[in-house]
């Protein structure tokens, strides 16, 4: 996702493989993504957008889309705005890549293409012609595009859009409009005043388990009050309301509809970001509220199958049993790369965002050979093997010993040499109580994982 300059200077680009990013800078401290504090340290620079145009929408930490029509009108001009604003996080010693033009899309990538201090765009069809074609990040429709000798977005928007529909369906059609300028545009229905929920506290949140289960209980009644409804929200303005009067909000943006578990973290983070505010100067919130516009009825086709009744339901039981153990009661497991079964399991929070920490596309050379283990311990614990010339021959389990019936290996694997990893060897061993995972290092035996 990032790097200093100094493994910049090293070779390590943005995208790279963890483990060949380690090879070109092997004093490099390699960091897992935290959502949640990128917005805890983007906070602050939202509140300074804001004291100069209100109501901006987050679309992520560090992603603001700043609608400038009132404040082209207190400024005098586009230009005004773009410099003041500018200006302002310039003096605070943010370096912000800052872009005008018409619609979201456009602006994204005027400030992406941003060099020398901001970008105004006069025509922003003109200025859209000129983008390769690969800004659409949709890689199977850029592929066919090139393929077809389509380089640029003003190549594609001179094809016939009628053409265009019937070859590439709904992904080529918009495409195609944003090409030509014609930006995504939500017409908001009017929102029942029921729709929009709200919670009081007669004692203050100041704690990070309150502040969790608060954003995921009223962000879960919205989206069950949207879903009977029929429809789903982009856009949702969170305002929360401190015990010293002071009310605050922030919207949120989305270009997909949000679900409970995206509309979560975003509350999530957005709470816990006041809350800590909030603690250097004592006191908390009193009241949350969620308002939720741009709403899509478009819905989703679920699967012959499906029972959504059920997972609704399921997810409410793990919310309330997460209410009562702790947010680190409840896990959820997701796969990633690794050569031992234990580093092939990422372990994260319940209704959190995965943390992938190794690339499962990754070839991953040396992984242990087949069946997986059913049962993997978190950390290898010593297990004794008596061996004879290199063979194991029988293993203490408990207070008797059971002689190996079989076995494989063994399988080197070479750790990360420059932080002082050891190499190992893993085997397989079978006795008539079981079969065993084990390493063995520096000629101790570890017990990693047992077969069913």
């Amino acid at each position: 996702m990032a790097a200093d300059p100094l493994a910049l200077s090293a070779g390590v680009v943005r995208g790279m493989p963890r483990r060949e990013a380690e090879g070109l800078c092997p004093g490099a401290m390699v960091i897992v993504r935290d959502l949640e504090e990128e917005w805890r340290r983007f906070e602050p620079v939202a509140r300074m957008i804001e004291e100069i145009v209100p109501r901006i929408e987050i679309v992520e930490p560090g992603s603001v889309l700043v609608p400038v029509d009132g404040a082209v009108r207190y400024y005098g001009d586009e230009e005004t705005v773009v410099e003041t604003l500018a200006g302002k996080l310039r003096a605070a010693g943010v370096e912000a890549h800052i872009g005008l033009a018409d619609g979201p899309f456009a602006a994204t990538w005027a400030a992406r293409t941003a060099v020398d201090g901001p970008l105004v765009v006069a025509d922003t069809r003109s200025f859209l012609a000129g983008l390769d074609v690969a800004v659409i990040d949709h890689d199977d429709l850029v592929a066919t595009f090139r393929w077809l000798g389509v380089t640029t977005l003003g190549a594609l928007a001179e094809l016939p859009r009628d053409a265009i529909a019937s070859r590439f369906g709904e992904a080529g059609l918009s495409a195609h409009r944003l090409s030509r300028g014609e930006d995504r545009t939500v017409a908001p229905r009017r929102i029942p005043v029921e729709l929009a929920v709200e919670s009081r506290w007669e004692e203050p949140l100041e704690q990070t388990d309150q502040v969790a289960f608060a954003a995921r209980g009223l962000a879960v009644k919205l989206v069950d009050g949207l879903r009977r409804e029929g429809i789903a929200p982009h856009r949702i303005v969170v305002e929360a309301e401190t015990d010293d009067g002071e009310v605050r909000s922030r919207v949120w943006r989305s270009s997909d509809p949000f679900t409970e578990d995206a509309l979560t973290d975003r509350v999530r983070w957005q709470l816990q970001a006041w809350v800590d505010e909030r603690r250097r100067s004592s006191g908390g919130i009193v009241r949350l509220r969620l308002d939720p516009s741009d709403l899509s009825g478009e819905g989703r086709q679920l699967g012959f199958f499906t029972d959504e009744s059920a997972r609704v339901e399921a997810e409410r039981a793990l919310a309330r049993v997460q209410s009562l153990v702790g947010e680190n009661g409840v896990l959820e497991a997701a796969a990633q790369g690794g050569r031992l079964p234990s580093e092939m399991v990422s372990w994260f929070r319940w209704q959190e965002v995965a943390v992938q920490v190794r690339d499962t596309s990754a070839p991953w050379p040396g992984t242990t050979p087949g069946p997986t283990p059913s049962l993997v311990s978190p950390e290898p614990s010593p297990l004794e093997v008596e061996w004879d010339e290199g063979m194991p021959v029988r293993i203490r389990l408990g207070t008797r010993w059971e002689p190996v019936l079989t076995w494989a290996g063994p399988w080197r694997m070479t750790g990360s040499w420059w932080r002082g990893e050891q190499p190992v060897d893993r085997y397989q061993l079978v006795t008539s109580a079981g079969a065993f995972l084990c390493i063995v290092r520096s000629g101790i035996t570890y017990l990693t994982g047992i077969y069913d």
